[in-house]
């Protein structure tokens, strides 16, 4: 019986891969419809009705009636966000100029360096001032002040943190960012900022990269190039930050002998920044001619749309309905802070 087992083993790990082949592809069947259809509406729609906003809408009303079928777990294998967006900002690399970004960049940097140490130390104390757990505190604090979802992750490995814990932030991320998605370019405007104070801002404040790109593109193109090399900036910072929280776990927390390697920087930077960079290198060194970038600034409005569309696919309503108050509360006292931190922090490197 134990030799009959052991022969039938390959087949058994053969089986499972190939049962997840059709909720694969109707999974990715759904994303690919989705976007098509926000891709149209939002041609037919008011200019002020971008295609992210469609593209979140409709995977937010398909999340609700996959929930509500008891399928969504069978047909979210393509309910990719992040894989979609860092491929989309790969590409977008190719329709920027390399002198642009280091005109940006610089200033990036140093807003980067001003909003994420600040912030996080604001989210930190307001996170003690209400008694929160200190492992929620730290992935909380890295989620505010970095990237969202990518900080969260990175600073959960970082101090240990529950899957609960981490599932309850990455919710709070996407409640709060959605509705600045939508809200923020359109203040930007009302307050006559520039497209490059816009979308200073707009990166320096809202928190998942995908939500930054798509409040961007809702404002202006230049906005939303802004946003998203000033967003990157702060993404380079994960590693050192997720770095200087273990260690800070490790020695102060725990008091243990072991401590991290610098190593952990690499291992935790966003690599796809150096695809952005390098892209954005073959375009400044003519190597991609016009009709090239055209073909690739709509390839990415593509995986862009894909990674709007997955936002509303993503939203777990189950973890909204476990959000306690002093969480939110504290999660909600920072992003205030936040913004008007970021937006005094813009107008004042970009303003010029």
């Amino acid at each position: 019986m134990h030799v009959a087992q052991q022969a039938a083993s390959p087949h058994a790990r053969w089986a499972t891969p190939l049962r997840r082949i059709p909720g694969l592809v109707l999974s990715l069947a759904i994303v690919l419809l989705l976007a098509l259809l926000a891709n149209r509406f939002s041609r037919w729609s008011p200019r002020v009705i971008e295609y992210p906003l469609w593209a979140v809408g409709l995977g937010l009303i398909v999340n609700l009636i996959v929930t509500a079928g008891g399928v969504r777990g069978q047909i979210n294998q393509a309910f990719r966000t992040e894989l979609y967006l860092k491929t989309g900002l790969v590409l977008m690399g190719a329709t920027i100029n390399f002198r642009d970004i280091l005109t940006i960049g610089a200033r990036g940097i140093i807003q980067a360096l001003l909003v994420v140490t600040t912030v996080f130390l604001v989210t930190w104390v307001v996170s003690d001032w209400l008694r929160l757990d200190q492992k929620l505190k730290a992935v909380m604090s890295a989620a505010v002040a970095i990237c969202g979802i990518s900080a969260a992750i990175a600073a959960a490995g970082a101090v240990l943190a529950r899957k609960e814990q981490l599932a309850y932030v990455t919710t709070l991320v996407i409640l709060f960012a959605l509705p600045l998605m939508v809200i923020q370019p359109y203040l930007a405007n009302l307050m006559g900022l520039s497209p490059s104070v816009a979308g200073a801002w707009i990166g320096g404040n809202i928190d998942t990269t995908a939500a930054v790109v798509g409040a961007g593109a809702i404002h202006s193109e230049q906005a939303m190039k802004v946003a998203s090399i000033v967003k990157m900036s702060q993404n380079a910072l994960i590693g050192v930050v997720a770095f200087l929280l273990a260690l800070h776990w490790v020695v102060v927390v725990e008091r243990a002998r072991e401590r991290p390697r610098p190593k952990e920087i690499w291992v935790r930077f966003p690599k796809f920044v150096l695809g952005f960079i390098a892209a954005s290198l073959l375009v400044t060194l003519g190597l991609l001619d016009p009709a090239q970038v055209k073909a690739v600034t709509g390839l990415r409005n593509w995986f862009l749309t894909l990674a709007f569309v997955s936002i509303g696919l993503e939203l777990r309503f189950r973890e909204v309905k476990a959000i306690g108050g002093r969480p939110a509360l504290a999660y909600l006292a920072a992003s205030v802070f936040n913004t008007s931190f970021a937006l005094g922090i813009a107008w004042i490197l970009f303003g010029r």
